[in-house]
């Protein structure tokens, strides 16, 4: 078994990563640094998504090829961790939160085209992604049986909202993504998960709280305190990810939702 593990601001080497082994991997969309390991015996493949000293920002992320690469290179799931703004007052700073929806309405890359891996009209394997919940159920739960165990304030569930960046969202934005249900957000994830979904590999996304996003909380938000927390979500992750990824079976590992196809 081999799981995916992707990490954002902040970490950029994965913590206690053993026989590290940083390659580059060649995709149809672009190569990809990814480093092989393993964790607590179980082999992994992390990618950093901004790179190395966050050298790509999240209006610079090549999707499909860092996706690709995981996928390319066999994966059995992925587990996904973020940083993200708290859109709800009740949510406390440095809390976990294990997302069981998403909100994404955009559906688009970076560059604005749509997010899929569908683009060539009559190509094999086109259709649509199918689903009720977008994260792979029984692989959330594994997390949720994991942060029990560790000394963090765990939040359930959440819907995590996609926004563009690289600006900070504004108040009437912020109150938009509230009024939708939306419980955090982070400029990165959206396109992961939908990637993900379409390939039929199981996918989880984890995040963990820095900040309020604008107009939430009485305080503004400051530069400096958010870039603590970003520090500080490094180790909190990595013991997520640690007390998850032994506790993995195989047979837990089933996709999210089915997928609806014109050539089969």
């Amino acid at each position: 078994m081999k799981i995916g593990l992707i990490s954002g601001s902040g970490t950029y080497r994965w913590p206690g990563l053993e026989h590290a082994s940083a390659e580059e991997c060649a995709t149809r969309f672009g190569f990809v640094e990814l480093t092989a390991g393993r964790l607590r015996g179980v082999e992994v493949l992390h990618l950093a998504r901004h790179g190395s000293g966050h050298a790509q920002l999240s209006n610079q992320l090549n999707h499909r090829a860092n996706l690709s690469a995981l996928v390319e290179n066999g994966v059995d799931a992925i587990l996904s961790f973020t940083v993200c703004g708290a859109v709800e007052a009740a949510v406390p700073l440095g809390s976990v939160i294990a997302f069981n929806d998403f909100h994404f309405p955009s559906n688009r890359f970076p560059d604005g085209s749509p997010c899929t891996w569908h683009h060539t009209p009559g190509a094999a394997g086109r259709g649509h992604w199918v689903f009720d919940n977008p994260f792979c159920e029984p692989l959330r739960r594994t997390v949720l049986a994991a942060c029990r165990d560790l000394e963090v304030v765990l939040i359930p569930e959440g819907c995590y909202g996609h926004v563009d960046g690289p600006r900070f969202n504004t108040q009437s934005e912020i109150a938009a993504l509230s009024a939708a249900g939306v419980t955090a957000v982070s400029q990165t994830a959206g396109p992961e998960a939908e990637l993900a979904g379409e390939a039929g590999v199981p996918f989880v996304l984890v995040g963990y709280v820095t900040d309020y996003a604008n107009g939430v909380s009485a305080d503004a938000a400051q530069v400096t305190d958010i870039a603590a927390r970003i520090s500080q979500s490094t180790e909190v992750l990595a013991e997520v990810a640690n007390a998850t990824l032994p506790m993995i079976s195989p047979n837990m590992l089933e996709p999210a939702g089915d997928f609806y196809r014109f050539d089969t």
